[in-house]
C-alpha cells in the first residue's frame, strides 16, 4: 500500500528536504504542498516528470488530495492550526516543528485520541541525535553534574534548541531528580547558559554550522563527553520517513523516535 502524503511548510529549507525524500521513497506519494509562500500553484516533482497543486488552503490540499499522513515543519504559530485541521479531517500527523509549549502537546494529545489518529512529534530525526539522547539518558543516573553544548546555523529560530530541551529533560528525568549545579551563582550568570533541570545549556549561532551538540557529565576526576554532528539536512531524512510509514499504524501522541526504533529505558 502507497502511503499518500502532504508536506506542511513545503517551501522551506526542511521542507524541501522531506519532498525530495517521499519522492524517491517507493511506498511514499507525495500527493499535495502546503506553503504560505507560494511561487506558484503547482509544485513540480525532483524529478521533473509531473507536479502536484501547492496552495496556503491546507483544508482545500486535504480535501482534494485525501492524504494519508501531513509532515509538517514550520514554525509553532502556523504548525498548531495546521495539525488541528489535519487531525479533524483523520490526517495522521509527522511534526518536527519546535518550540511548542506544554499546553500545545497537551492538545495535540487530545486531538490524536479524539479523532483516533496517530502523531509523531520529534525534536530531532536524525538516528544518531536519537541515540545521542538516549546514551545521555542510560548515563545520567551515574553522574550528578552535566551541561549541554548545542551549536547550530546562524539562522535557527530557536535557542536552546529543541533537541538540547529534551535532552535536558528527559536526562533529569531518568534520574528522578534535576542535577546538581557546580555553583548556586551560576543560576543568576547569562554567562553559564539557560539552566535546564540542573543542566546549563549554552547555545552557539554562527554561519558555517548545521546542527550540532555535546553533552558532558562530570565527576570528581573523569569527564564523559557524548556529541552527535549532523553535515546537511538530508541526516533527518531517515527518521521522517521511518516515522511516515509507522504513524498509520499508532494511535495517539508518540513523543520522540525511540518508541519507534525500539529503544527502552
Amino acid at each position: 500500500m502507497t502511503i499518500k502524503v502532504i508536506v506542511h511548510g513545503a517551501m522551506g529549507k526542511m521542507g524541501k528536504e522531506v519532498v525530495n525524500a517521499v519522492c524517491r521513497d517507493p511506498e511514499t506519494k507525495l500527493v499535495g504542498a502546503v506553503d504560505i509562500n507560494l511561487p506558484q500553484d503547482f509544485l513540480i516533482l525532483p524529478d521533473g516528470t509531473n507536479k502536484v497543486p501547492l496552495s496556503s488552503n491546507l483544508a482545500a490540499i486535504i480535501d482534494s488530495q485525501k492524504p494519508d499522513v501531513m509532515v509538517d515543519f514550520s514554525l509553532p504559530p502556523g504548525a498548531l492550526p495546521a495539525i488541528r485541521t489535519a487531525a479533524h479531517k483523520k490526517v495522521h500527523i509527522v511534526t518536527g516543528t519546535t518550540g511548542f509549549k506544554p499546553a500545545d502537546f497537551t492538545e495535540m494529545a487530545k486531538l490524536a485520541e479524539d479523532n483516533h489518529i496517530g502523531i509523531i512529534w520529534a525534536s530531532n530525526f536524525a538516528l544518531g541525535a536519537v541515540l545521542m539522547i538516549h546514551l545521555a539518558k542510560m548515563t545520567a543516573p551515574y553522574f550528578d553534574y552535566a551541561e549541554i553544548t548545542e551549536l547550530h546555523h546562524h539562522l535557527k529560530a530557536d535557542a536552546p534548541s529543541g533537541t538540547a530541551l529534551t535532552t535536558a529533560r528527559e536526562m533529569a528525568k531518568k534520574r528522578g531528580k534535576p542535577f546538581l549545579v557546580p555553583n548556586a551563582k551560576d543560576i543568576e550568570m547569562k554567562s553559564r547558559g539557560e539552566q535546564v533541570e540542573g543542566v546549563a545549556i549554552h547555545s552557539v549561532r554562527l554561519p558555517g554550522l548545521n546542527a550540532h551538540q555535546e553533552v558532558i557529565f562530570g565527576a570528581p576526576g573523569q569527564t564523559l563527553i557524548i556529541r552527535h554532528d549532523t553535515i546537511n539536512r538530508e541526516c533527518y531524512m531517515p527518521g521522517v520517513m521511518l516515522s511516515v510509514k509507522a504513524v498509520p499504524q499508532r494511535h495517539g501522541l508518540t513523543s520522540g523516535l525511540a518508541p519507534i526504533l525500539g529503544l527502552k529505558d
